[in-house]
């Protein structure tokens, strides 16, 4: 599947360990992502907060819909990649 056609976003942390393994992920994976660091922003940070109902990161938004926290079988499955 040609995953350059999804709009993928981390929203993310410095100091997350999770973060860090989602977009190792998605690199490995080679699908092209824009990383949002919420903790720059605490308006990005509340924004998010209302459409997730979560204050938790990461947040991986692909096409409009959102995944909270590094689950793989969700990623996977919106993103159409077969990870082994």
């Amino acid at each position: 599947m040609e995953n350059q056609t999804k709009n993928v976003k981390v929203y993310s942390t410095p100091s997350c360990p999770w973060c860090d393994v989602a977009k190792k992920f998605l690199l490995d994976h080679k699908v092209e992502f824009e990383v949002i660091d919420v903790s720059r922003s605490p308006e990005i940070a509340m924004d998010l907060m209302n459409k997730t109902g979560s204050t938790g990161v990461p947040v991986i938004e692909i096409d409009g819909e959102y995944v909270l926290g590094f689950n793989k079988e969700e990623i996977c499955a919106k993103l159409g990649i077969i990870d082994n």
